[in-house]
């Protein structure tokens, strides 16, 4: 897989571009709160600054994360009005589908299924939170034969899902009531979710209001121990105010959810693109064994390398499996 499959570099610069324009216009003049690290509670120490969001560190568990952070009623209204919030809706989503459907979707659909038969949960419900375009619910669907319910606050992509003849529930998180969803055990899933949450503990505390004992929820997020984030840093593409604010990793993602109650039953970081995402942003690398690595290096052994990221939880994709006890 390369980079340039899945995120396309105009699709993906324009959307940073305007994702720059508005965390001024959304953020520029709101009043902003300290944060406190959020997989241990501890105070971080200061990293960077992006688009005028400041960026701490954990001393403890080295999770990355936006401090202070403007009040969530300005990212509600962020991601309902926002350029950049409805470029990724139409233009990203519409022009990528099937790429990512073949080269992300259909896979993960698969990766998934096996783990949850490994786990003895290939018969209970899936729920997508924040399904998107519905694309995973579709592959999911047809591997299993079963339905998927989708939960989606975004007006456009609800109804695209409808279309799709899926199961949707419109509404963020915080609006469902268990009522709603299936009855009897559930797999909850959700990708690329957790890195934009608000109040990622509050999140993972109404998730537990909506599960029963024993059932799943399968996560995939940002590490920011990943190895092209820690080399490229402040300049990393992945480092997208306003849109990403929380970059857990395997440590730390463990400490907050058997804070929050659930029982990890794996981590790991099935990542693909890092090596090919610091070959396509090597002007940005100050770290000089990976500019060297990325200069000399033949596509067997980059190919090497990333493989040996990925098995050793050093890559930015971050895969998590767990239950509530």
């Amino acid at each position: 897989m390369k980079e340039e499959e899945i995120r396309p570099k105009r699709i993906f610069d324009e959307y940073r571009r305007l994702a720059e324009l508005d965390a001024e216009k959304y953020f520029g003049a709101s009043g902003r709160e300290h944060v406190c690290c959020p997989a241990c509670g501890l105070n971080g120490l200061y990293s960077f600054t992006k688009h005028t969001f400041v960026y701490e560190e954990c001393p403890a568990c080295q999770t990355l994360f936006a401090s202070p952070r403007p009040p969530v009623e300005a990212f509600s209204l962020f991601y309902q009005e926002s350029e950049s919030a409805k470029y990724v809706a139409s233009t990203f989503y519409k022009e990528t589908a099937e790429a990512r459907r073949e080269k992300i979707w259909r896979p993960k659909a698969k990766m998934l299924s096996e783990i949850i038969k490994r786990f003895g949960a290939d018969r209970s419900d899936m729920v997508d939170i924040g399904g998107g375009y519905g694309i995973f619910a579709e592959e999911f669907g047809k591997i299993s034969g079963r339905q998927v319910t989708v939960i989606e606050p975004g007006s456009a992509l609800a109804e695209i899902c409808r279309g799709k003849g899926l199961k949707v529930i419109q509404g963020f998180l915080d609006d469902i009531e268990p009522g709603q969803l299936p009855v009897g055990s559930k797999v909850f899933v959700s990708f690329e979710l957790f890195e934009h949450l608000h109040a990622p503990e509050k999140f993972l505390l109404r998730l537990k209001e909506l599960m029963g004992s024993g059932d799943m929820f399968i996560f995939t997020t940002l590490s920011g121990a990943g190895v092209d984030i820690q080399a490229l840093w402040e300049d990393s593409k992945s480092v997208s105010p306003p849109h990403h604010l929380n970059f857990f990793n395997p440590k730390s993602a463990r400490i907050l959810l058997e804070r929050s109650g659930f029982e990890v039953l794996q981590t790991s970081t099935p990542g693909k693109l890092d090596i090919d995402i610091l070959c396509n942003n090597q002007e940005f690398i100050k770290d000089r064994f990976w500019r060297t690595f990325i200069i000399q290096a033949s596509e067997a052994e980059k190919q090497a390398m990333q493989t040996f990221i990925s098995d050793n939880g050093l890559s930015s994709h971050m895969l998590v499996v767990c239950r509530k006890l």
